[in-house]
């Protein structure tokens, strides 16, 4: 059975964006998601956890006027080194998403591909939206997306390891193999994941990644009870209705109209 885990958000992944970027060749589902909702945005757009800027930058060449925030400086560099080879002047920012001040609003705000769910504590999820409502504008749109939790996924047996995917390595030498250990912590909802990194039957090196699980009616509450109206939720990125069977939960919000007057004060 591997570790427990010790890191308390699971950033240990994010340890390099090339290898990022490889591993996650195939995600494109939320790109034109994000990209029609820069388009309607009427104004700036902020991207929580923007790493690699996978989204950051095809928003950019769209003609978003968009910032990134995150916390990893090896992603940051990666999106960096990205957007000078595209003649691109991206505003990156490292800094932390439960702690930043970035002195002008945001008429959209997300925080895309299950970062949410890097944040376990519920004072640090509070102080997230409490930085969000900072920087939205009044009639600003906040959106998140994470998944909505599988019984028979979290029920998995810790110690079996499951081949979940392979991509070549940036650096040369073929092809990775990704195995992975799920242990589900259901007093802290929480995922302790290990991922081993194979080449052939050698393991070249792992990483840990720990993430939060929201329930449905304890994500709605959470963003109830911190001065947002959910105006739709979804199940999927081409807006089919959030049901039981839906993988994912993608909230868009805006600020309650007790709120919206608070700010404008």
């Amino acid at each position: 059975m591997p570790k427990r885990h010790r890191t308390p958000d699971g950033t240990e992944v994010y340890f390099d964006g090339a290898h990022y970027d490889a591993d996650n060749l195939s995600v494109q589902e939320d790109k034109s998601f994000y990209l029609g909702m820069a388009k309607k945005a009427k104004g700036p757009v902020l991207e929580l956890a923007c790493g690699t800027g996978r989204l950051t930058i095809p928003l950019a060449e769209a003609g978003a006027d968009i910032t990134g925030l995150d916390y990893s400086p090896a992603m940051l560099a990666r999106a960096e080194e990205k957007s000078r080879a595209k003649n691109l002047k991206l505003k990156l920012i490292r800094g932390d998403y439960r702690n930043f001040s970035l002195g002008r609003k945001f008429a959209l705000i997300y925080i895309p591909f299950n970062s949410l769910q890097h944040t376990h504590k519920r004072e640090d999820l509070e102080k997230i939206f409490v930085c969000v409502k900072k920087h939205l504008s009044k009639d600003g749109l906040f959106i998140a997306d994470v998944f909505n939790p599988s019984p028979a996924y979290i029920s998995r047996d810790p110690e079996k390891r499951r081949e979940i995917g392979a991509y070549k390595d940036p650096y040369g030498g073929g092809d990775l193999k990704v195995g992975e250990y799920y242990r589900y912590d259901k007093a802290s909802q929480t995922a302790y994941i290990l991922w081993e990194y194979r080449k052939g039957k050698r393991e070249i090196f792992s990483k840990k990644l720990n993430m939060r699980c929201f329930f449905p009616q304890e994500l709605d509450a959470l963003f109830h009870y911190n001065g947002f109206k959910i105006l739709k939720k979804y199940g999927s990125f081409d807006k089919k209705p959030f049901s039981s069977s839906s993988l994912k939960q993608i909230i868009i919000a805006s600020l309650n109209e007790w709120q919206r007057h608070k700010g404008a004060q």
